[in-house]
């Protein structure tokens, strides 16, 4: 027989039965959030950009016995939004949860021996600032007041360690995710005293975590080595490995869940020790 101490910590982090928003939820980080969730029994509203690449996510998680439904939305069109949130009321009935996962960088608003800071086209800078941060303020906008209405919920956002320590040669990524932590401290303040003490809104600030998209900045494609910006970063992480996608789950998991009901406003490092240390 299950001990108490296990049933108290299944029904601390038991999210089954609710239902959550996860923008960019087609990307490679927020997939696998989604279907982490919904293998724990939460309905999944996946929004993305892309439709086939939000079907694709849904799909895996019907395949897997999970409630999903796939939504076209554009985090940057308040009125795209405000018809996948009608869909999502209509078809899972409520929003109890969302996930700010939309964002990325650009290789024009980058530096590099070959693009100086001072010629990055402000075009370029405004793109990356806009889909990081403004495509989290439209969603938490619009999502927000169906948790407002409901008088509890959970906001989560998703910043990144560049937010507390900005890397070298991507400035406009760096700006635009310290503006969804300060952002995600803002909202917290105001959804509880403006709203309900019961509305939460937290983030989480990745690390360096090895996908697809970044594997061959951080290792060489012919020899799988690191490169000298992969070893530079291994060098300054104490637990001296790359993030994967999973290690996100457990986090989430409790920013969701009723494990974390006194916590708000809060910005979660996970990266491997890379915040707490000093370089020497």
């Amino acid at each position: 027989m299950p001990t108490m101490t296990t049933q108290a910590e299944k029904s601390l982090f038991d999210v089954r039965g609710m239902t959550v928003v996860v923008t960019g939820g087609g990307g490679v980080l927020c997939s696998g959030i989604a279907e982490d969730l919904a293998a724990r029994g939460m309905a999944v509203a996946v929004l993305d950009l892309a439709k086939a690449a939000a079907e694709e996510v849904a799909g895996r998680i019907h395949s897997a016995g999970g409630t999903a439904v796939a939504i076209e939305a554009n985090v940057l069109d308040r009125d795209s939004l405000e018809a996948a949130c009608n869909v999502c009321i209509q078809t899972l009935g409520r929003v109890d949860c969302l996930v700010n996962g939309a964002g990325g960088n650009h290789p024009t608003a980058t530096t590099g021996p070959d693009k100086l800071f001072f010629d990055i086209p402000v075009d370029a800078f405004r793109k990356v600032m806009d889909l990081n941060l403004i495509g989290t303020v439209l969603p938490s906008m619009v999502f927000g007041r169906a948790i407002a209405d409901r008088g509890e919920g959970v906001i989560l956002n998703v910043a990144s360690m560049n937010a507390i320590k900005p890397l070298t040669r991507i400035p406009a990524y760096s700006a635009a995710k310290a503006g969804v932590k300060n952002f995600t401290e803002w909202l917290a303040v105001h959804m509880a005293q403006e709203y309900s003490p019961k509305i939460r809104v937290n983030a989480i600030a990745p690390g360096f975590v090895l996908t697809h998209q970044n594997r061959f900045l951080l290792t060489d494609e012919k020899t799988g080595e690191l490169t000298p910006r992969g070893k530079a970063i291994i060098s300054h992480t104490p637990m001296n490995r790359f993030g994967n996608a999973d290690d996100l789950y457990g986090t989430v998991l409790w920013l969701l869940s009723p494990a974390s009901q006194f916590i708000t406003g809060i910005t979660v490092p996970i990266d491997g020790g890379y915040s707490a240390f000093g370089g020497v």
